[in-house]
């Protein structure tokens, strides 16, 4: 059973439509890219998903359950987790207090944040820290942080949720190359292990190609192709309208 299922979204803005009828389907521990170039209609369609946007038709379904139109709030109380382009951290708390932040907030502990956050969910906050790779500065104040670091603390804080999906919007914006690739491969070695599904907008196809499972294409508000790396670097609508003939890496 498909985790995420999203049917005929549709969108428009002053008579203009963004978003026509895309569907798709993601399934556990799957990472599926969604591209497309300027005002394709990523965002919007990413945003109708997360709740951002109400989609003027359409369904958004959660493991069977109807979420459509429901605040990005209540879809995540529904197991949906979400990274942004800017990190969105803490910067006087210490890494492992981010993590336990967003802890309490899965557990519905929010009436305790008064309390100590360094007393609340430690070991369930250095395991998260582990298996990002950043137990070693736990203690360290975020604000501190390399930014590849940061976007690794902001993966943590999205599976401090225990997300069945995990929305990410433009995850590398900023990194350097090759931070790019290792976070990504690691968002997709995590969502493997742990069957999350997994939906992302990226601008670097090197990243794209190197972690997608399927890749959804977008041009002008509609879906123009759907298929792995290799159906997508074969597509000639997409080569012509994105990549470029041969090309294997583009802009947003």
């Amino acid at each position: 059973m498909s985790v995420l299922v999203v049917r005929g979204l549709h969108k428009s803005f002053g008579g203009v439509e963004a978003v026509g009828d895309v569907s798709f389907a993601v399934a556990p521990g799957e990472m599926l890219a969604l591209i497309g170039p300027n005002g394709a209609g990523k965002s919007t369609c990413f945003n109708m998903v997360g709740g951002q946007l109400p989609p003027d038709s359409g369904s958004v379904r959660l493991d069977g359950r109807e979420i459509t139109g429901l605040s990005p709030r209540a879809i995540s109380g529904h197991g949906v987790g979400r990274t942004f382009q800017i990190t969105a951290t803490f910067g006087s708390m210490t890494v492992r207090e981010n993590v336990q932040m967003a802890l309490l907030a899965h557990h519905r502990e929010i009436w305790r944040f008064w309390r100590p956050a360094a007393a609340r969910h430690v070991a369930a906050a250095e395991a998260l820290l582990a298996q990002v790779g950043l137990e070693a500065q736990a203690g360290r104040a975020a604000g501190v942080l390399a930014y590849g670091d940061l976007k690794r603390l902001e993966l943590a804080i999205a599976l401090g949720n225990a997300p069945r999906l995990l929305l990410m919007d433009e995850p590398t914006a900023g990194m350097a190359p090759a931070e790019r690739v290792a976070l990504m491969q690691l968002t997709r070695r995590i969502a493997s292990g742990r069957g999350v599904a997994v939906l992302f907008t990226e601008h670097d196809m090197d990243v794209v190609f190197d972690v997608s499972d399927r890749i959804l294409v977008l041009n002008r508000g509609r879906l123009i192709a759907e298929g792995d790396g290799a159906a997508i670097r074969a597509n000639p609508a997409v080569r012509e309208i994105y990549l470029g003939t041969g090309a294997t890496s583009g802009g947003h």
